[in-house]
């Protein structure tokens, strides 16, 4: 019988057919399957209690705080995936917000001048912490709460209330809505876009996964180190410094101690960690990282509704956020336990892909 004739030989039918392998959620996927859930268990809990968790002015309320901690969590990311770290960022956005609010001045025709300020000395802070943790080797922890304390030195003593104005035309920023979703939301979601845009299709996105991964390994491949990452501690102080904007067209002013107090440089990498991104670096996305956000956005409209005491909304939200990222160990240990050390035949199994060097291959993006 020719290969052809077996081709054509219909299988019997006591022969079972071969088996399909498992499908198997990503780190994404199941993010957003938890998002899904803790979304139906808030309206059945705010329900319950006689509200609806869905009704338009809560999702209102969920996606507005979704977006300034959005635009943080998403340059957090990029520093995170290079295994590095930003705690200024907080401190990075109220001082934009007084450059923006100050240059502005009330002056409709100087917001761009405002907003071309606010950014750019927003990217100079990034500047000086990716040169002090490249070329002075200051551990990022250590290097950004510096920069972020010599920051608020300055604020308290130059700022000691809300200073500048902001323009009716640029409060529009902080207050206009598309039908339900506010205008600030749907731009974070854009630079949202163009931060995986940068990290799947650009070869400085590549190097960021590449850094995160093994930098020596990184360096001897090619890759720049140093310049990546203080590439992404820039587009990270500038993602802040947009929130700060933002921030400032809310108030209508620009104020400091209101926003580094809020605790944004925190939440931000809580919501990165949740998100999936790994604190070691090298593997995550910002998918993953807007899933984080929305899931603490969620967390606390459900708290505020159900007047939750606001010691055990922060016990509850530390509790929630330990469990996500034990349960994502847990899920990654089994993977590693399952996976077979030898073939059918006592052959040894070939090397996982992930078991690899890193340095210049793009890790699976969660």
């Amino acid at each position: 019988m020719t290969l052809t004739e077996q081709a054509r030989t219909p299988r019997p039918a006591s022969q079972p057919a071969a088996r399909r392998a498992p499908v198997r959620l990503g780190t994404t996927g199941v993010i957003y399957l938890a998002l899904l859930g803790i979304l139906v268990i808030g309206a059945v809990l705010v329900a319950a209690d006689g509200d609806n968790l869905l009704a338009q002015r809560n999702v209102v309320d969920m996606l507005t705080r979704s977006s300034v901690l959005g635009f943080i969590a998403i340059g957090q990311t990029l520093v995170i995936l290079c295994r590095s770290l930003d705690l200024s960022v907080g401190y990075v956005a109220a001082l934009s917000s007084l450059v923006g609010a100050t240059t502005m001045d009330g002056d409709p025709a100087r917001v761009p001048l405002g907003i071309a300020a606010a950014l750019a000395v927003a990217a100079g802070v990034g500047l000086v912490n990716g040169l002090i943790i490249t070329k002075l080797k200051v551990n990022a922890f250590i290097a950004t709460l510096g920069v972020a304390l010599v920051i608020r030195g300055y604020l308290d003593t130059e700022y000691k209330g809300p200073a500048g104005a902001i323009p009716e035309s640029f409060q529009n920023f902080g207050y206009t809505r598309i039908g339900m979703v506010p205008v600030s939301t749907a731009v974070m979601l854009a630079v949202a876009v163009a931060g995986i845009v940068l990290l799947r299709r650009t070869r400085t996105g590549y190097s960021m996964f590449a850094v995160g991964g093994n930098d020596e390994v990184a360096r001897l491949s090619g890759v720049r180190t140093d310049r990546t990452v203080i590439v992404a501690h820039v587009l990270c102080s500038m993602t802040a410094g947009v929130a700060g904007l933002l921030l400032a067209s809310r108030f209508s002013t620009g104020v400091a101690a209101q926003i580094y107090s809020a605790g944004y440089d925190l939440d931000s990498i809580a919501a990165v960690v949740l998100g999936g991104t790994l604190l070691m670096g090298g593997r995550g996305g910002i998918a993953g990282t807007i899933a984080g956000v929305l899931i603490l956005a969620v967390l606390d409209t459900v708290f505020r509704l159900l007047q939750i005491d606001p010691f055990f909304r922060d016990v509850l939200r530390g509790a929630i956020i330990i469990v996500a990222v034990a349960l994502y160990a847990r899920r990654q240990i089994d993977r590693h336990a399952v996976r077979a050390r030898f073939g059918r035949h006592g052959r040894a199994a070939p090397p996982p892909l992930q078991d690899a060097p890193r340095a210049g291959i793009p890790e699976a993006r969660a």
